[in-house]
């Protein structure tokens, strides 16, 4: 089994930041990319920035520049740093994580995290 819990969300004015935390955990092999997604209420999933297991970044152009994803591959957890936060960045933010779950299977799997509301206030 393997768990993803996010944590760091909460409620800021715009143009403050939080720093959200996602740990990966369980039967974990080897870890390729990591990544954040957001889910606006009455709106679709959509991506907000990846890491992969070398450190290429990727970033939607919604947070270019305010938004910075980071890992530690020590202890499984990816990070993401938002600053200038606006009110447009509302959202529910999920991790998520293609993991390989053990030296012989030869496939990975991604896995999800539950969430973690973030609200910025006008």
């Amino acid at each position: 089994q393997v768990q993803l819990v996010e944590s760091g969300g909460g409620l800021v004015q715009a143009g403050g930041s939080l720093r959200l935390s996602c740990a990966a955990s369980g039967s974990i092999f080897s870890i390729n990319a990591m990544a954040w997604y957001r889910q606006a209420p009455g709106k679709q999933r959509e991506f907000v920035a990846s890491i992969t297991s070398g450190g290429i970044t990727g970033y939607a152009d919604s947070v270019k520049g305010r938004f910075t994803i980071s890992r530690d591959y020590a202890k499984n957890t990816v990070y993401l740093q938002m600053n200038s936060l606006r009110p447009e960045d509302t959202a529910v933010y999920y991790c998520n994580a293609d993991i390989r779950p053990s030296a012989v299977a030869t496939v990975q799997f991604r896995y999800w995290g539950q969430g973690t509301q973030v609200t910025v206030s006008s």
